[in-house]
């Protein structure tokens, strides 16, 4: 079998074998054609996310400190969330923005969309950028939500990501696609 070409596989049926508020997990299966062989793979249905890059006008990063339940542990990231059904990804995630941290900006848009784990997921997962975001609005957290707001300089945020100190890799992925647009802002 060669490894340069490989078969794309055929989707047959599908069907939900669980049901949460977040997700629907998802037996579906698929035929590989030249194997003539038939497969029940996992997939998660999830809602497409996004992820906010929020440059303040003093040329800070607006980020978010939460506890995460996968990891047992605080996590340092950008502001984020899940998009409603037909809502547009700069729209949500300047919505986003201001439920979690009070910012708004009056310029956004879409820096880049992800797959967060093609493996086993269907979402993807926008990344967008507000600049000249500012305080603006009060905090409209959802119910299980406690969230610590952090400015810091954009260098200290590239360093804490290359260090390890960021580990979301949504985030890491927003601040990939952001960095281009921070040097071009820098050398302006």
């Amino acid at each position: 079998m060669s490894s340069s070409n490989p078969a794309r596989w055929e989707k047959l049926e599908a069907a939900v074998k669980l049901h949460t508020r977040v997700f629907d997990v998802m037996g579906v299966q698929y035929r590989h054609g030249p194997r003539g062989t038939t497969r029940e793979f996992t997939v998660i249905n999830a809602p497409d996310w996004v992820n906010v890059v929020a440059l303040t006008v003093d040329r800070q990063l607006v980020l978010v400190r939460q506890f995460r339940y996968g990891i047992d542990e605080f996590s340092l990231e950008v502001p984020g969330g899940v998009i409603e059904a037909g809502e547009d990804p700069v729209v949500a995630g300047a919505r986003e923005l201001e439920e979690e941290t009070g910012f708004s900006g009056p310029t956004a848009r879409l820096l880049g969309r992800v797959h967060p784990n093609p493996a086993i997921q269907s979402n993807h997962c926008h990344l967008v950028l507000v600049e000249d975001a500012r305080k603006t609005h009060e905090l409209s957290w959802d119910e299980d939500e406690e969230i610590e707001i952090v400015t810091k300089p954009v260098d200290e945020v590239f360093a804490l990501a290359r260090s390890g100190k960021i580990t979301h890799s949504l985030v890491l992925n927003a601040l990939f696609l952001f960095e281009p647009v921070w040097r071009a802002i820098t050398r302006a």
